[in-house]
């Protein structure tokens, strides 16, 4: 029995028990997902599960509530049906129902990979192995996996979709010493990534993050990663372009403001890459434009913070939704904009240049990030961000730390490894009018810990950042 077969018999029920005045919609997702993780250089552990889960909305006497379940037998969807409608029963009125989305056609995705869906660990395994090989010696850690989903939807209007996906990533460290260094990517196909130069490259930085220096706190100017990006495209989503928050003026988001340096485009594209082409509620899902060179066009819904305050649904509903909200989660900053880097990209000169600063740099900056700093008097590069933390949401002032290599650049020239840096700075402020000095030419996918969602982003040279103290305080 397919998915869809599945969400129809669901409605079936819904129609014999709850009467003809309930209202209902039922997702029904299928799932492989895989994980091959590696530690002190080998791997030890494989993991694998395969499941079918079935979520059910109803809306009955002006009333709502929601149940799942993965007891996909006839008892099974039975007992789901009515404990949601007793349920539903005991919950209090909602007022604020928006109704269930319209019969309307749904586009199909553009990325399946039949390899990736079902892979085998001997494929993961590969990779790994390539990457501990790469790393030449270093300690390494981390994992591939594989992911493959199946799902449909059917409401009692009359509407269904139902589409398939499939997802691989890989993010592994490498250390030398007290010194790590990292490579992450995203793909559509397991065939895409490439173990051997993953490991090369975060093997290059760990050895060249030896040895660092201590800097004094305070505002320097930056270049960030595509791994150190994603994070602020992550604090974005979760916090600025959430329609929950929007509609709660708990968003700095004001659309129609030019909020952002021109050179900033974002758009939540989940047909490009590994993205279902409808949401929960069954809204058809295209490419959202959030910000348009440097101007914010919206935020993400679903079908209730749409009704909130004017507008539709983009297709962003999720079960967590209702207390987290809607939230982009395939967002890319844009390259088109600022495909050629702004500043001086002339070669500086090499008086007073460190010995070995040209092997320094070469191991530490692709040509893109490398192309960034060469206009860079004297700031820092920035590989990655992380255990951070949000202070004020409606400002978006996040706080953190660097980790896995940072790195001073003095006259367009990497010189010396640095410690790690405390930071507390305001994502929106970090990328206003006049602050982004440059764009990599390439985007790179980075993975997040939950399969499907991804942050794709080229390094970014930025005029400010603020330091605020070592790792340590």
């Amino acid at each position: 029995m397919t998915e869809l077969d599945l969400a129809g018999q669901v409605m079936e029920l819904v129609r014999r028990l709850g009467g003809p005045g309930a209202q209902a919609e039922a997702t029904v997702l299928r799932s492989d997902l895989a994980l091959t993780r590696f530690a002190n250089s080998f791997i030890h552990q494989n993991v694998a599960e395969s499941g079918v889960s079935v979520r059910l909305r109803l809306h009955v006497d002006g009333r709502t509530a929601a149940g799942g379940g993965s007891v996909v037998t006839p008892d099974g969807l039975r007992a789901l049906v009515e404990r949601t409608l007793a349920a539903a029963r005991l919950c209090p009125p909602d007022p604020a129902w928006p109704g269930l989305t319209p019969p309307a056609p749904t586009p199909s995705t553009t990325a399946f990979d039949e390899a990736t869906a079902y892979a085998d660990p001997d494929e993961r395994a590969e990779r790994v192995r390539a990457f501990v090989a790469a790393a030449g010696g270093l300690e390494s850690a981390g994992y591939c996996r594989t992911a493959y989903r199946s799902a449909a939807f059917a409401n009692s209007t009359g509407h269904s979709a139902s589409d398939r996906t499939a997802e691989a990533a890989m993010d592994g460290i490498a250390r030398s010493g007290s010194a790590d260094g990292v490579a992450r990517l995203c793909a559509d196909r397991l065939a895409d990534l490439d173990g051997a130069a993953l490991g090369a490259r975060a093997s290059a930085k760990a050895r060249a993050a030896a040895d660092p220096v201590e800097l004094p706190p305070g505002r320097y100017e930056v270049v960030l990663e595509s791994a150190a990006v994603a994070d602020l495209l992550q604090n974005l989503s979760w916090y600025g372009f959430n329609g929950k928050r929007y509609a709660e003026r708990q968003s700095f988001a004001e659309p129609g403001a030019a909020q952002f340096d021109p050179s900033v485009t974002l758009v939540d594209d989940p047909l490009g890459a590994s993205g279902l082409p409808f949401d929960v509620e069954g809204t058809p899902r295209e490419a959202l434009t959030l910000v348009d060179a440097g101007t914010t066009r919206g935020v993400a819904h679903d079908r209730r913070t749409a009704a909130e305050v004017g507008a539709t649904s983009t297709g962003h509903a999720t079960p967590g939704a209702a207390t987290s909200g809607p939230m982009p989660r395939n967002l890319r900053l844009s390259t088109a904009s600022g495909a050629d880097a702004r500043g001086s990209t002339d070669a500086p000169g090499a008086a007073g240049t460190p010995p070995g600063a040209a092997g320094l740099a070469g191991a530490v900056a692709d040509g893109d990030t490398a192309e960034l700093l060469a206009g860079v008097r004297r700031g820092l590069l920035v590989s990655d961000l992380w255990y951070t933390r949000v202070l004020d949401p409606k400002t978006l002032v996040v706080t953190g730390l660097t980790r896995n290599g940072v790195w001073l650049v003095e006259d367009g020239t990497v010189t010396r490894a640095v410690r790690d840096l405390r930071f507390t700075e305001s994502y929106p402020r970090a990328l206003g009018p006049g602050a982004v000095l440059g764009l990599g030419r390439h985007a790179v996918r980075q993975p997040d810990r939950f399969d499907g969602v991804w942050w794709e982003a080229p390094s970014l040279r930025l005029s400010s950042w603020n330091f605020t103290g070592g790792a340590s305080g």
